[in-house]
């Protein structure tokens, strides 16, 4: 039975202080694709704030893999089935403005979660 389970791995990236609006971006170009494929676009995607942090979010996911199955050669036999963008924290600051008024500024962050499988199709929670 262990044969024919997909091998599934997971990494996650908390509090990272990129608004999940623009972390969401570069991660929808990610899901579904090879893992190299993957990797490629989120090195070279042109949103510099996050590509570099999903990088390598997805190299451990790869490393996470290849340590459960140490038979897997490389990032291309992998695919990206789950990349998923939560809202983190959000740090409340006020600026100064006229009169003695404060208005708030909110620095938002964003949880990151990449799942790679050896399955195209594994999906969280998909049942035969």
């Amino acid at each position: 039975m262990p044969s024919n389970t997909p091998l599934v791995a997971k990494a996650s990236l908390r509090s990272i202080r990129v608004t999940p609006q623009k972390a969401r971006r570069v991660v929808n170009m990610i899901r579904g694709q090879r893992a190299d494929e993957a990797l490629r676009i989120a090195k070279f995607s042109p949103q510099v704030a996050v590509s570099e942090d999903l990088y390598s979010l997805l190299n451990s996911a790869v490393a996470n893999a290849k340590q459960k199955n140490p038979a897997l050669r490389d990032a291309s036999e992998l695919w990206v089935t789950e990349a998923l963008v939560d809202e983190g924290i959000t740090m409340k600051r006020f600026r100064p403005r006229a009169q003695g008024r404060g208005f708030r500024i909110n620095k938002r962050s964003s949880h990151i979660t990449v799942v790679v499988s050896t399955s195209k199709d594994n999906k969280k929670g998909a049942t035969k």
